[in-house]
């Protein structure tokens, strides 16, 4: 099945200057979004607490509800509907981690149904320690970190032959997070440290395939973790799991343009790396819009109709497809050309 004519020839190189300026205006604006708000919005997974979801049989006053917490000492928690407005339900988050046994459940639910009058039901509690909390958080950071890590030594390994050029990168990069962490450096400083060194690797021992991989996965991550900030939106467990389904679907796009290339240059030698690059592009365009296309169809059904607990996941899996098929266009192919050599490819 195709989408898109086999000759077609849209010079996707030609722009991608334009491509480097909107990515780069993109990562400005998550990264001031992300320093203005001192980091993500982290939920209670991450940022521990206590999380009540209630459900009233009509509609509330929300100064009735503040009203009844403030009588258990909860005045600090935060109030949020959950739902449609209709629904009457809301999450109270409270900043430390409450006793959450059947106690705890019966004294907030007869709190609330006296100070607001309406009939109240419990539908979850959810608590999680500060020392869990930030110890999920870098665990998190680490799983992305070690993504990018086994996703280096593969792309190396499998388009440019350079297993062992490859290893000696992984390993500076475990060289640099095991030396940061021996000074209690902050995780993501340590992971971001530790990528810096990655890729100033690639640009020295002429990495380019895992040079163009990478980027283009920073950036996807980046931009959506940027998203997620600017929009206020939690993030949770379920983020961490979207951000490394997006690594990996955005790898494989990027993975079949990259084999593309590789074929036709060893067809086309006496073509300029550009016209090559452009043309493999072409050549998997119609493969790339069908899949993203498809796998948009479900996240979007997912986004609208799976309701509130899943919406966030969905959201962030959208924002991650539509950047990592971008990106694999104009980020992981140009970074190619960015960093080989002027000539006729040989």
């Amino acid at each position: 099945m195709q989408l898109i004519k086999p000759d077609i020839n849209i010079d996707f190189t030609g722009k991608r200057m334009k491509g480097f300026y909107f990515s780069a205006a993109l990562i400005l604006i998550s990264i001031i979004s992300l320093v203005l708000h001192r980091g993500p919005n982290y939920g209670i997974d991450f940022a521990g607490g206590t999380l009540v979801q209630v459900k009233f049989n009509q509609a509330v006053n929300l100064e009735n509800i503040r009203s009844g917490l403030s009588t258990m000492g909860l005045e600090k928690a935060s109030l949020q509907h959950f739902g449609k407005e209709n629904d009457n339900e809301f999450l109270i988050r409270t900043p430390s981690p409450e006793m959450t046994g059947e106690g705890f459940s019966l004294s907030i639910k007869e709190v609330l149904t006296d100070s607001t009058g309406a009939e109240t039901e419990i539908r979850r509690i959810e608590m999680v320690g500060p020392q869990v909390g930030q110890e999920l958080r870098k665990q998190a950071l680490l799983a992305i970190f070690y993504a990018l890590l086994f996703i280096t030594i593969y792309i190396s390994g499998r388009f440019e032959m350079k297993w062992m050029l490859s290893g000696i990168t992984a390993g500076a990069m475990m060289s640099a997070v095991y030396f940061l962490s021996v000074f209690n450096v902050g995780i993501p400083f340590l992971i971001t440290a530790a990528l810096l060194v990655s890729l100033a690797l690639f640009w020295y021992l002429n990495l380019k395939y895992a040079m163009g991989a990478v980027v283009a996965l920073i950036h996807d991550v980046l931009i959506t973790v940027g998203i997620f900030s600017l929009f206020g939106m939690e993030f949770s467990l379920p983020i961490i799991a979207a951000l490394l389904t997006i690594i990996g679907y955005s790898l494989n796009d990027t993975i079949i343009v990259f084999d593309r290339i590789r074929e036709n240059r060893s067809h086309s030698k006496k073509i300029s790396l550009e016209k090559i690059i452009n043309r493999s592009i072409n050549e998997t365009l119609s493969r790339t819009v069908l899949t993203s296309t498809t796998t948009l169809v479900v996240l979007i059904a997912l986004f609208t109709l799976g309701g509130d607990i899943i919406h966030d996941f969905a959201f962030a899996m959208i924002t991650g497809v539509i950047i990592g098929t971008y990106s694999s266009i104009f980020v992981a192919s140009p970074m190619l050309l960015l960093t080989s050599p002027k000539q006729v490819v040989h």
